[in-house]
């Protein structure tokens, strides 16, 4: 059986798992990009909790970002991108539970009627402002696999207002993140697909280079 891999381009938990599938540099998989508001039959019995992304193995089924990016480096690891201190993974605990938090009702405020938006924001640019100040030239001394599970969600919120983004005085994570944006990485994640249907063609993942090889591009 191929493994599969359900997911949605601009979802920033699918993007960090297929950063981690390119990054890893192993065998490609077969992903079928869903659309979330018409989920196939075959995606939604895939997928306990009918999110993406999902990895589906011939064994099991992986269905939370963090555990496919765990498993794509378990498999192999050519940049030494999991080998990291505790200190990296303390930093996307931050990322994914008071940022997320803060980052959901300040793109999404409309849901939240009864809460402060500007509020929610300030303590965003809380977390964003110690990651600023905790950036070299990565979020660790080296680049790590922190730097590809926080970076979807940075540039979530930056292009929640890119303007206002941009004139805070963040030099380094804006810097970071720019990189990120322009990076051959990031390209090869963001391709676009043709959506999948029950019974469609799923696409390979990561693209192959002009060799046939799937190589992992240095980190941004």
């Amino acid at each position: 059986m191929t493994t599969l891999l359900y997911s949605f381009r601009r979802c920033p938990y699918a993007m960090r798992a297929r950063l981690a599938l390119l990054y890893a540099a192993g065998p490609q998989v077969a992903l079928r990009e869903v659309v979330l508001r018409d989920k196939p039959d075959a995606f939604l019995r895939a997928s306990p909790s009918g999110t993406v992304p999902c990895l589906v193995l011939p064994d099991r089924v992986i269905d939370e970002s963090l555990d496919i990016m765990v498993w794509a480096f378990g498999s192999s690891d050519p940049l030494g991108l999991s080998t990291m201190p505790p200190q990296g993974w303390a930093w996307i605990e931050r990322c994914d539970g008071p940022f997320k938090y803060d980052l959901d009702r300040t793109k999404y405020s409309s849901r939240y009627p009864d809460l402060d938006a500007t509020v929610s924001r300030d303590r965003a640019a809380a977390f964003l402002q110690d990651l600023n100040d905790q950036i070299g030239t990565f979020i660790l001394d080296r680049p790590s696999l922190t730097d590809l599970a926080i970076a979807p969600f940075v540039r979530q919120f930056a292009f929640i207002d890119k303007p206002w983004f941009d004139a805070q005085s963040w030099p380094q994570l804006q810097h970071w993140l720019n990189r990120f944006l322009t990076s051959d990485g990031f390209a090869s994640i963001m391709g676009k697909y043709p959506p999948w249907a029950d019974a469609g063609q799923s696409q390979p993942f990561p693209p192959k280079d002009p060799a046939g090889r799937t190589n992992a591009p240095p980190l941004w």
